[in-house]
């Protein structure tokens, strides 16, 4: 428990990560944290909210705060997720720029180096994908970004394979200022757990049908009852704007939404530890994205301009 250490001998701290869409954040805080807390999908702009992943790491503690990709908002939804993101980066610590290696440089990448650097927070930065860049294209684009804003260390992981996640780790636990944990020393994440399902539903959603749904829909999880066998049921709704969207999650027979429901209860059931029914609906509910509830419900800000 966090008593047996003594406060003088703790650390703590938040770590955001900031980038831009796809570039792997998620894939990354998971692997710091060695257990999914976050979304992970191809799809881009699947993160909405920060999600608190957390570890322990000798005496310290690191509280990673994902945050949305940072792109040109559009529209309402868009303007509040890249508001969260400079949020998360704004409040945390350290703040850790990560760049997809493959992509580079680009115009994202620009945009958003030019913004943190004037931030007066301490910054890192991470190269991700290593796996699959050419060694002298890495050197290179670590020594362009270090010459465009101060880093205190540079990384160079793979977040898919685990490759210097350890390193990254360990840095990170020697950096965060000294004081008590504010986590119990088993908790993974400060996410609800009822959310994190929602999200592994998400999760699994985008998964089969990346192309065909738009990333507007959502999944609420609206029942959670722990039975006294041990099992939990879960009764979750999935929330798209068109009836034509409705049929697509449906399926022929209903044999999309059961095979969403298959994938998401396996993952569901390993993280709670327990066997688990798990129900799922599909509703329509136009605009959505412009209602404040849904925002608060999502930790995010609601826009009041569109």
């Amino acid at each position: 428990m966090v008593e047996e250490h003594p406060a003088e001998a703790t650390r703590c701290g938040f770590v955001a990560l900031i980038g831009a869409p796809n570039a792997g954040k998620s894939t990354l805080i998971n692997a710091l944290v060695r257990s999914k807390v976050s979304i992970v999908s191809h799809k881009v702009q699947t993160t909405r909210m920060p999600v608190r992943g957390i570890v322990i790491e000798g005496a310290s503690q690191l509280i990673f705060v994902d945050t949305p990709g940072i792109f040109a908002p559009k529209r309402r939804l868009d303007r509040a997720m890249v508001t969260s993101a400079w949020a998360g980066a704004q409040d945390a610590d350290l703040t850790g720029l990560l760049v997809d290696a493959r992509k580079g440089l680009d115009e994202e990448a620009e945009a958003i180096v030019r913004k943190l650097a004037e931030m007066p927070r301490r910054k890192f930065l991470v190269l991700n994908k290593v796996d699959v860049t050419d060694k002298p294209g890495l050197l290179a684009l670590a020594t362009a970004l270090n010459e465009r804003l101060r880093f205190e260390a540079t990384f160079m992981v793979s977040a898919l394979t685990g490759d210097g996640i350890d390193d990254m780790r360990s840095w990170l636990a020697g950096q965060v200022p000294t004081g008590p944990w504010l986590y119990p020393e088993d908790q993974i994440s400060d996410a609800p757990m009822r959310l994190l399902a929602a999200e592994i539903t998400r999760e699994k959603l985008f998964q089969r049908l990346h192309q065909e749904l738009p990333y507007q829909s959502t999944v609420e999880t609206e029942a959670w009852e722990e039975k006294k066998d041990g099992s939990v049921r879960i009764e979750q709704t999935i929330y798209v704007e068109r009836d034509s969207q409705k049929k697509i999650v449906i399926g022929k027979g209903g044999q999309t939404l059961k095979a969403i429901g298959a994938d998401a209860r396996k993952e569901i059931s390993g993280i709670v530890e327990a066997p688990v029914h798990l129900f799922l609906f599909v509703k329509v509910r136009e605009g959505w994205g412009d209602d404040p509830e849904r925002y608060r419900e999502l930790g995010l800000e609601f826009p009041r301009e569109k």
